[in-house]
């Protein structure tokens, strides 16, 4: 059993017959009053977010995860399939259960979060950044490069990245999968 103490971004959680993971939190200790802490939670199963104040010490109750490499397979209209590297069984989720999906294109490694007591899938993490080939985008307007102008673009899995006038179709890009935002021009 943990207290409000060990909260950290990541943590699951079971909190009113669900289980959540800690996307954001802050420890205050107001200038009156106990010491309390704010957090977000997202639920693994539904994807919902909501906000919730423990107040300092509080018992919550851990859920103790594994993580492991999947290979993305395909999709389709519920959701995603997956392959173990190790035994080659494979894993299905649920499209609420990956946060920025749009970015994941076939063969990617993904880490996904799984249940340590029953070894349910909870959530994925795609890697940081992915490389995508820029399939369609905008022409770039002369004159337009005094300032840092950005166009739109479609990648290869047909997700729209803002990127600098100077891309072109067929294009590599390493892209954001946090925000979606453009990083750089692979060669």
């Amino acid at each position: 059993m943990a207290t409000s103490n060990d909260i950290r971004k990541g943590l699951c959680i079971e909190y009113s017959n669900d289980i959540f993971k800690v996307i954001e939190f802050l420890h205050v200790k107001p200038g009156k009053g106990p010491a309390f802490v704010r957090t977000k939670l997202k639920s693994v199963t539904n994807g919902k977010v909501i906000d919730n104040t423990f107040s300092a010490g509080h018992k919550i109750e851990e859920v103790k995860v594994i993580t492991r490499k999947f290979q993305y397979l395909y999709d389709d209209e519920n959701g995603f399939h997956f392959m173990n590297n190790d035994d080659y069984s494979q894993l299905y989720l649920n499209k609420e259960m990956i946060e920025n999906a749009q970015f994941m294109k076939a063969g990617e490694e993904v880490t996904i979060i799984l249940k340590e007591a029953d070894e349910t899938p909870l959530s994925a993490e795609l890697p940081q950044s992915v490389y995508l080939e820029v399939i369609e985008a905008d022409p770039g307007v002369k004159g337009n490069t005094a300032t840092n102008a950005l166009k739109n673009s479609i990648v290869e899995t047909g997700a729209r990245v803002m990127v600098p006038l100077f891309i072109e179709p067929g294009d590599k890009i390493k892209v954001s999968t946090e925000d979606g935002s453009y990083l750089e021009r692979v060669k």
